[in-house]
């Protein structure tokens, strides 16, 4: 079950980012992620602050999570957007995290059809997000769930140098 992120849910989502960035340093990650500079815990408090953060609760098992609002972050105005929209119909997913431990279990395929139901119901019909150009299985699974390529950005993101950012558009 999607819902809203309580206070308990913190370490839990930090543990999950802890997970990600582990496979990363193994080699076994393509998010282009750093420890300790994003995401951090703080990442996750920042999120839950602003009520914009989500989790994949599997019987107390969180599995997924992702903050999700209308911030489009700066870059996102180099961006060739095929469907123009004003900032108040469009809504953003960012930093979708799955545990590696549940890989295979369709949580990213439930936390985008999460986001785009959230999208429908606050009447949001343009979704957007963004990946790194190195990380080919989140790109894979947004094209195999309808959503666009619309360019590729070099920027400093979230502290992290040297960064391709992916922008993504679906229109409800």
């Amino acid at each position: 079950m999607i819902r809203p992120a309580a206070e308990r849910d913190i370490p839990a989502v930090a543990a999950i980012y802890d997970a990600i960035l582990t496979e990363e340093e193994l080699g076994r990650g393509c998010t282009g992620w750093i420890r300790g500079v994003y995401p951090t815990e703080d990442t996750a408090r920042a999120a839950l602050a602003l009520g914009e953060l989500y989790v994949d609760d599997d019987d107390g098992r969180i599995l997924a999570a992702a903050r999700i609002n209308g911030e489009q972050v700066a870059e996102y105005a180099l961006a060739h957007w095929r469907f123009p929209a004003d900032d108040s119909r469009v809504l953003v997913l960012h930093t979708l995290v799955v545990d590696p431990a549940a890989k295979g279990r369709g949580c990213g395929r439930r936390f985008v059809a999460f986001y785009e139901q959230l999208a429908i119901r606050l009447g949001r019909p343009f979704l957007r997000m963004d990946t790194n150009v190195k990380n080919s299985p989140a790109r894979r699974l947004y094209a195999s769930l309808g959503y666009a390529e619309v360019g590729v950005v070099s920027s400093v993101f979230n502290g992290i140098e040297g960064v391709q950012l992916v922008c993504l558009e679906k229109k409800l």
